[in-house]
């Protein structure tokens, strides 16, 4: 049941109750106060007829005349000795015939109290009647009333405070349904809201509530169901990016419970399972398991009791890769397990610690070399001039290749680790083709090449000028320097498309053996090491050719030239 309806029945109830207790206790007392009236009537006629008697003696013809001075014509009076014996009887002639009254009810009262009244059917004249009797020394006196109509309506209690209160009971009911409803109307709008809420619908946040303490309460407690929702929907969108950045990370990510059994795990933590158990449909748990998760298990076995978050990595290899392993135990007796493959950054590490050692040993020969002149000069003051000149040209060249190893260092650095960012612009490759000719003039006529441009001058690219040039200076320096004298060297633009333009820089000249090609762009990478120091080549020309080549978004390969030598194939984006 409802509650306007609890609240309708129960003050209803009590309303009922108090206006009927009221009208009963009003009708009590009118029908109570009219009751007296006709005992206080029939009782004046007893006592007339008393002091009658008492003055004049009995006489029935008297007594009659006495009768029928009273007001109502149906009155009958009654004188009925102490016995019950009946001395005289209005509306009979014959009083010695009627039967003895000592059993009458009013009889027997007033024998009692001294007065006495009843209603009922007269058994001498059949009907019925009101009586009230009187106690005296030597007799009763009896009065009655035919019960007529109007006797009834004397009776009765007057209607019109029955009707009175009828109206005042619907005039409750009506204030109180309106009170109750009023009273009501901000639980039941809020009991429509809940509703909507438990069955999954949008509630209506705009809910209009009567002004009033209850109404106060209840647009508060949307207010705070507003503010949850909105908070619900924050949680749930960052928790949605959560578990969507879990499923597409890189990162192999698994949360478990104390009993190792799995609560979420990513894609990558399963591949990475897979991987690590040599199994093609490994489940998540199958990695305890492992050997190499020996560690592992028994930090967790001995941390899952502590009540603090505890923490441990480790690095795993296996078949050539590195998995870096972290472990995270939580006060919630939950752990996770994070897998990352770390194969990049180990051969990364790697690469540094042997270019650390090339560039030192790179570095070694130069300064070596300086010093080794500078010290000859230093012990021996009687050397020629000339002799001085000798080691002093020496010293300059070195230090010249030393100057140009290092800025090659610092170009592939920056190149690797985009700490400069280069401007592009729009550049004519055919004029910086003929910028790295010119400054090569020189060195080309000293060697006997002979150079072949077929770079048209529509060849136009956005790029950054710099590393363009890099990228044709260090391809033309390389043949200077290896391939050899009387070469003929080839550059074409062979091929374009709507993204790239296709290029081949290619010599006839000594060119390198298959086993070569491959490794020909790594750093510090010689062919013949002594020659290319003897050359002064600081083996990192091709390196910086390739990066430049993959900063315009292209690629580059090496592959022997028909009929000797060596050929570069490239691409350069347009834009």
């Amino acid at each position: 049941m409802r509650l306007y309806h609890k609240l309708f029945l129960y003050f209803f109830s009590m309303i009922f109750i108090l206006l009927g207790t009221i009208t009963f206790v009003q009708y009590q007392r009118e029908r109570s106060s009219h009751a007296d009236q006709l005992d206080g009537l029939l009782d004046t006629y007893n006592v007339v007829v008393h002091n009658f008697i008492q003055n004049k003696n009995f006489s029935r013809d008297e007594l009659e005349q006495i009768v029928r001075l009273f007001p109502d014509s149906n009155l009958r009076i009654t004188v009925i000795d102490t016995t019950g014996i009946v001395l005289y009887d209005s509306s009979v002639k014959e009083s010695d015939r009627l039967e003895n009254h000592k059993n009458r009810p009013e009889f027997i009262m007033a024998a009692q109290s001294g007065k006495g009244k009843s209603l009922r059917r007269s058994a001498t004249t059949g009907r019925e009647y009101y009586y009230y009797a009187l106690k005296f020394p030597d007799y009763y006196v009896r009065s009655a009333l035919p019960y007529t109509l109007e006797l009834d309506s004397l009776l009765k209690t007057n209607m019109f405070f029955f009707y009175f209160m009828l109206v005042i009971l619907l005039l409750a009911v009506i204030a109180l349904y309106f009170i109750t409803r009023n009273f009501t109307k901000s639980i039941d709008r809020l009991r429509k809201f809940t509703e909507r809420i438990t069955d999954g619908e949008e509630p209506d946040m705009e809910v209009d509530f009567p002004k009033d303490e209850l109404g106060e309460i209840s647009s508060n407690m949307v207010t705070l169901y507003r503010q949850l929702a909105k908070t619900k929907n924050a949680v749930n969108n960052e928790r949605e990016k959560l578990i969507n950045h879990l499923y597409i990370s890189q990162e192999g990510l698994g949360i478990f419970s104390s009993e190792k059994k799995e609560i979420l795990t990513n894609t990558t933590f399963i591949q990475y399972t897979s991987f690590l158990t040599d199994k093609n449909e490994a489940t998540s748990d199958e990695i305890f398991n492992l050997a190499e998760f020996a560690e592992i298990n028994q930090f967790i076995d001995e941390n899952l009791s502590s009540n603090q978050m505890r923490r441990k990595r480790m690095t795993i290899e296996k078949s050539s890769r590195y998995f870096f392993v972290q472990c995270i135990v939580f006060q919630d007796k939950t752990f996770e397990i994070s897998i990352s493959d770390v194969t990049a950054q180990e051969h990364e590490n790697e690469l540094k610690r042997h270019l650390t050692q090339n560039i030192s040993h790179e570095l070694k020969t130069p300064v070596s070399t300086i010093m080794g002149y500078m010290e000859s000069i230093l012990e021996n003051p009687e050397l020629s001039p000339e002799r001085q000149r000798f080691f002093v040209q020496r010293s300059f060249q070195q230090a010249q290749r030393l100057t140009a190893l290092l800025q090659d260092i610092s170009t592939l650095n920056m190149l690797d680790e985009k700490r400069k960012i280069y401007e592009n612009e729009t550049c004519n490759l055919y004029v910086i083709v003929e910028e790295v000719l010119n400054d090569l003039h020189l060195e080309i006529e000293e060697r006997r090449f002979e150079v072949v441009s077929n770079i048209g001058k529509e060849v136009v690219i956005l790029g950054n000028s710099l590393l363009l040039y890099s990228i044709f200076r260090n391809l033309m320096d390389n043949a200077l320097t290896y391939a050899g004298e009387q070469v003929k060297v080839e550059i074409n633009c062979y091929r374009q498309d709507d993204r790239f333009y296709y290029f081949t820089f290619s010599d006839n000249g000594i060119g390198v053996s298959e086993e070569h090609l491959n490794r020909l762009f790594e750093r510090f990478y010689r062919v013949d090491k002594g020659r290319s120091r003897k050359m002064g080549g600081t083996g990192l020309g091709l390196s910086i050719v390739k990066n430049a080549v993959i900063y315009h978004k292209g690629n580059i390969t090496a592959k022997k030239t028909p009929g000797g030598g060596l050929t570069f194939v490239f691409s350069i984006k347009k834009h």
